[in-house]
């Protein structure tokens, strides 16, 4: 800065407003944002709607028809609003409270005649896939299992989820269906899951729960027209994108019920 014979109010004065709005445009977001923290005149300056909208357009643009609901919204604060969604949307979900060692599964299917299994897994003897860590587990069900007359046959199927101590139990299937009891057969059944917490009633989750029974093949019947259920595979699976959920988003789902 030169020294000459001005004032210092001269010498240290405010660009003009002109100036300023010159000079914004080339302005990223947060600097506009620092700038209009300056005096009231830069705020103005540095907050105006035609500075903000195309920096509000081209970061959002799924949210441009926003202001059209309320057009005396600033874009500034529109986009404040956006960016702030959008951190939501990237941090990194908590840690589930809960393990599978908290849990027993506890399965049972009956026919309207007889008996098919019932079993009560504990969770820590169910094995994770390394390889994709998904919540879907097999579980060798041949010493519970009874024996059926083949044939088509309507079942009853009830799979809960316990809390160990008996603190909680939340219903992941209670429903009928229909399955040909054959030789080496396999049925599938599948129930939607409801909302956690107080949106439960709010609609669709995209998730369902996620239940097949294998059949014993010829080899294993222990008596002719009689087969057995040999394996029992249950998870949470996605219809959003048909893939099971990871193990840490289905124990956290299971915690808004349980915990």
């Amino acid at each position: 800065m030169f020294l000459n014979n001005k004032t210092p109010s001269s010498i240290f004065r405010l660009p003009s407003w002109e100036v300023l709005v010159i000079l914004s445009q080339y302005l990223d977001p947060k600097t506009l944002a620092l700038a209009s923290c300056v005096s009231k005149s830069w705020s103005d300056s540095m907050s105006s709607d035609h500075l903000w909208k195309p920096i509000f357009t081209s970061h959002f643009p799924s949210l441009s028809t926003l202001q059209l609901t309320n057009p005396t919204v600033p874009y500034r604060r529109l986009f404040a609003i956006g960016r702030a969604a959008a951190k939501r949307r990237q941090q990194t979900p908590s840690k589930p409270h809960i393990s599978l060692d908290n849990l027993i599964f506890a399965v049972t299917i009956s026919t309207t005649k007889s008996h098919v299994v019932t079993v009560a897994k504990p969770g820590d003897e169910l094995l994770v896939d390394p390889h994709n860590g998904v919540f879907r587990f097999d579980v060798d069900v041949r010493e519970e299992s009874g024996l059926v007359n083949e044939g088509l046959k309507e079942v009853k199927i009830s799979w809960n989820v316990i809390i160990k101590g008996w603190r909680g139990v939340f219903t992941m299937m209670d429903c009928d269906g229909t399955m040909s009891f054959a030789a080496g057969a396999e049925g599938w059944f599948s129930e939607e899951l409801p909302m956690p917490g107080c949106c439960s009633n709010a609609g669709a989750t995209g998730i369902v729960a996620d239940l097949k029974l294998g059949l014993s093949d010829g080899k294993q019947n222990y008596r002719d027209g009689k087969v057995r259920v040999n394996k029992l595979s249950v998870g949470i699976l996605s219809i959003v994108d048909w893939r099971y959920v990871s193990v840490e988003d289905g124990l956290r789902y299971l915690q808004h019920f349980l915990v």
